[in-house]
């Protein structure tokens, strides 16, 4: 049984990954998205993204924990975007450090284990975390498709495809991306359409 103060320890880790429902993603918000959908809420469709893999090659468990860590920092550091005029040195830095803090915050086995998850996410070591790296931008692209549509703002978010532009390699996501693209066209079709009649 733990003690008392690994209890409390457990419960100031869960109370700031917590956080991760109140920080929205910042892209969305330097486009001024209305009600732009949280860390957590990216970081759980990635996991769902995870938990649909079939192929043999890759651990799909491992896949789901890396999609589940990769974000973990931010419920410290918030969201980093490119605009926020941050080195990528610096924002690393930040986000180890929090990384540092969350782990040391849980038993120490799991504290290594979450720890090296990250590592191994923002080093690209694995074919996971290169399949997790996928799943983030697919993720991405989709919620822009998601923000177009309930806008009625077809191309608005043209820039995150734009920004993924050749990122793609893993032929199960080269084929969802397709399918969004193919989506994406015909929702824009189906808006010039009614503009024109």
């Amino acid at each position: 049984m733990a003690a008392p103060a690994d209890n409390m320890k457990m419960l100031q880790f869960l109370k700031l990954i917590g956080q991760l429902k109140r920080v929205p993603r910042t892209g969305w918000v330097y486009r001024k998205v209305k009600n732009p959908e949280s860390v957590s809420d990216h970081m759980y469709r990635m996991a769902m993204m995870s938990l649909t893999i079939t192929d043999p090659t890759l651990d799909k468990d491992k896949c789901i924990k890396l999609a589940l860590v990769h974000d973990l920092a931010e419920c410290i550091v918030g969201d980093i975007a490119p605009s926020d005029n941050v080195s990528k040195a610096e924002k690393h830095r930040r986000e180890e450090a929090a990384m540092k803090q969350l782990s040391s915050l849980t038993p120490d086995k799991l504290g290594q284990e979450i720890f090296a998850l990250w590592e191994e996410y923002e080093h690209q070591s694995s074919a996971e975390a290169r399949m997790v790296k996928e799943f983030d931008r697919l993720e991405m692209i989709l919620q822009a498709h998601e923000y177009e549509e309930l806008e009625g703002t077809p191309g608005r978010l043209q820039e995150f495809f734009d920004s993924t532009q050749g990122c793609f390699q893993h032929p199960d996501v080269l084929q969802l991306v397709s399918a969004l693209n193919e989506a994406r066209k015909s929702h824009m079709t189906e808006k010039n359409d009614s503009q024109s009649t």
